[in-house]
């Protein structure tokens, strides 16, 4: 029996299993269908992880270097996919893809979230290449200059207020002529003289070369008139697919609480409320979705399980 299982093998699995063996564990198992590393492996530059600064290397030397950290340790990966949880007495068993079944004392998911694509030409050739979802992480790279958000929801509105203090200009592009957002949001980007809304419209193609996205062109639903914007980086907001189906049983329900959107509540220790269970990262309420902010859940989560199981002593 696994004194702890880790489903999922971003930042907050692999830092998860790095806390957990060193923490004194000897059979923790992380279970991830491909090479760990998570959504971060996919970005061309990594500047806002503490202590590594290196122009250099992109998300994908980032997160080899980590792995090779954790497994020293002697985390064991498994290249099998996670179907389902069952709380069986005081464990869990885990049902893999080829019916399999693993015991575990305790159990940590951190299966994440991905972005929702919006489907328009050109944005899967240009994703981490001036194609972005998440201004935190790339606004910097466009310092001064103008760039396009595309969404109408709080959170493309709220990334579009932050990239406003960063960069020249913001054009906020919206299929509807109007926002369902809260009120004081929409008051405070109507009141940034660099946001720009264009409504009533779509990107219709991104277009660039080999060093990257140069702009895009913008579709007004109601003209069919198309603007050509030169902007270098375009954030997609669109919404979430959350990682969620390893926590549904046989009948589709969901073994632990959950939240209208589809998020594990958690509490400030990532525990669930079933006990044994810990999720951490951005499957979990309130993530920041940051890699940094994964990682912290990870330890945590991974303290937590070493703590339980001396209760259990």
């Amino acid at each position: 029996m696994l004194d702890c299982a880790i489903i999922g093998g971003g930042p907050a699995g692999l830092t998860a299993g790095l806390y957990a063996t060193r923490g004194g564990l000897e059979n923790v198992t992380l279970f991830e269908m491909g090479m760990p590393g998570g959504q971060i492996t996919k970005s061309s530059e990594i500047e806002n992880y503490p202590g590594f600064f290196d122009s250099t290397k992109t998300g994908l030397d980032f997160m080899d270097e980590w792995q090779n950290q954790c497994f020293h340790f002697g985390l064991k990966h498994v290249m099998k996919k996670v179907e389902q949880i069952v709380k069986t007495g005081e464990h869990f068993t885990l049902i893999l893809e080829d019916g399999e079944s693993v015991e575990a004392l305790t159990v940590i998911v951190g299966t994440g979230s991905v972005p929702k694509r919006a489907n328009f030409k050109g944005e899967d050739e240009f994703y981490g290449k001036g194609v972005s979802t998440c201004a935190t992480c790339d606004g910097f790279f466009y310092k001064n200059k103008p760039v396009t958000v595309l969404g109408g929801g709080d959170t493309a509105l709220e990334e579009a207020l932050f990239l406003s203090n960063i960069c020249s200009d913001v054009y906020v592009v919206h299929r509807r002529e109007s926002f369902k957002v809260a009120p004081p949001t929409l008051e405070r980007v109507r009141k940034k003289e660099n946001i720009h809304l264009l409504m009533d419209s779509i990107i219709e193609e991104a277009y660039g070369g080999m060093m990257g996205l140069d702009g895009v062109n913008i579709k007004n639903t109601k003209t069919n008139e198309i603007t050509k914007m030169d902007n270098t980086g375009l954030f997609v907001f669109v919404g979430l697919n959350v990682r969620n189906e390893v926590l549904k049983d046989e009948q589709g329900k969901f073994i632990c609480a959950m939240n209208e959107s589809g998020q594990v509540i958690v509490d400030l220790r990532m525990r669930t409320n079933i006990k044994g269970l810990f999720v951490a990262g951005d499957l979990r309420i309130d993530a920041p979705k940051q890699v940094v902010s994964a990682a912290g859940d990870g330890s945590i989560a991974a303290l937590q399980v070493l703590t339980y199981l001396q209760e259990l002593e």
